[in-house]
């Protein structure tokens, strides 16, 4: 039988404790899996640029190209030196190689978990990848930002008709996984008229191709303010890069915090499993980081590859932990380190 070929990339900060964590539960459910599972391991970041000169090697890019799927750490890449000394942002570089158009980040409510509001919530942030303001990603050549004088910098936003229909197929595919089966657009077409327009016509032709699928549009301010008052009445957002990635994170907060926020970012040939958080260097090697989102975002790879028992299973066992203080990390108002959680998660899914 083929196995299943992940490529573990470990990162910056608090990368390597919470991908040994995420290792330690995904060998946990191994038996669960329909095929066997070989995991590789790949640096980037720091350690790769004093190995290579580049924090993201192309042999690293080829092995990510290569493999089923990957499990990809935080990087510190705020911290890393100039492009033109080999400090790329690898998670960029990544999403722009392997056409990762989606990030695909749930948000729910945990039992036992404290959060700031106590209306539930259960909703999923299909968010653009590889478009919008992000100057990594967003062009062929060259940046999306310059300065044509001292003191004025501008931004270049791109958005596409297939970037934009794309992503609506994606939301709607996920939305018509779901009970409710309703995908919310959140746009700002009302200033943004020609790019949010362009957006919302690709959108609004898609929804026509799911008919058991409620639709609606939402304006990205109002949406921000609904989703703290009652974000009961979203399930699927589906936005453009930057709004994504900022109500994602509220969303999430919303849910208890970033620790808790899994997120997948997937192409038409492979995806990566992506912590929602950043690399957090000030607390790395204190055994004290919270693995949830690596373990929850490594539980959405397994699913899209195929394996949902297993995920079902680590996600449920992640579920039984949080909702004892007794079992919940020091973040979430428990008593537990990193390694103490995981073998609390890994004790819950019935392994030694």
């Amino acid at each position: 039988m083929t196995p299943l070929r992940l490529l573990r990339i470990d990162g910056d900060g608090i990368g390597p404790e919470i991908m040994v964590a995420t290792v330690a539960v995904l060998d946990a459910v191994a038996s669960r899996m329909a095929r066997p599972m070989e995991i590789t391991k790949a640096e980037i970041g720091f350690p790769a640029l004093a190995a290579s000169g580049s924090t993201i090697p192309e042999d690293v890019i080829a092995q990510a190209r290569d493999a089923d799927g990957v499990l990809l750490g935080p990087v510190s890449h705020n911290a890393y030196p100039p492009k033109e000394e080999g400090g790329l942002n690898p998670s960029g570089v990544l999403r722009a190689k392997l056409e990762l158009f989606a990030n695909i980040r749930p948000a729910k409510s945990w039992p036992g978990v404290p959060r700031p509001v106590t209306a539930p919530l259960d909703l999923v942030v299909v968010r653009e990848n590889l478009e919008g303001f992000y100057a990594d990603r967003n062009l062929h050549q060259g940046p999306g930002e310059f300065m044509p004088v001292p003191g004025v910098a501008m931004a270049f936003r791109k958005i596409t008709e297939a970037g934009s229909r794309r992503i609506a197929e994606a939301a709607f595919e996920i939305a018509r996984q779901r009970p409710k089966k309703h995908v919310t657009a959140v746009h700002k077409a009302n200033v943004m008229r020609l790019s949010d327009g362009l957006f919302l016509d690709c959108v609004r032709e898609v929804a026509k191709r799911f008919p058991d699928v409620t639709y609606d549009e939402v304006l990205v301010d109002a949406a921000a303010a609904l989703l703290v008052r009652d974000p009961g009445q979203f399930d699927v957002i589906v936005t453009t890069n930057m709004f994504g990635d900022i109500l994602s994170d509220l969303v999430s907060e919303l849910s208890g915090g970033l620790g808790l926020a899994g997120s997948l970012n997937r192409g038409a040939d492979t995806a990566a499993a992506q912590a929602q958080h950043g690399s957090a260097p000030g607390i790395a090697g204190m055994d004290c980081a919270n693995p949830v989102s690596l373990i929850l975002s490594a539980a959405m790879l397994l699913r899209h590859l195929g394996e949902a028992q297993a995920a079902e299973a680590i996600e449920s066992a992640i579920a039984s932990c949080l909702a004892s203080p007794d079992t919940r990390t020091s973040d979430l108002g428990g008593t537990l380190g990193t390694r103490a959680f995981t073998h609390a998660v890994v004790t819950a899914l019935g392994a030694p």
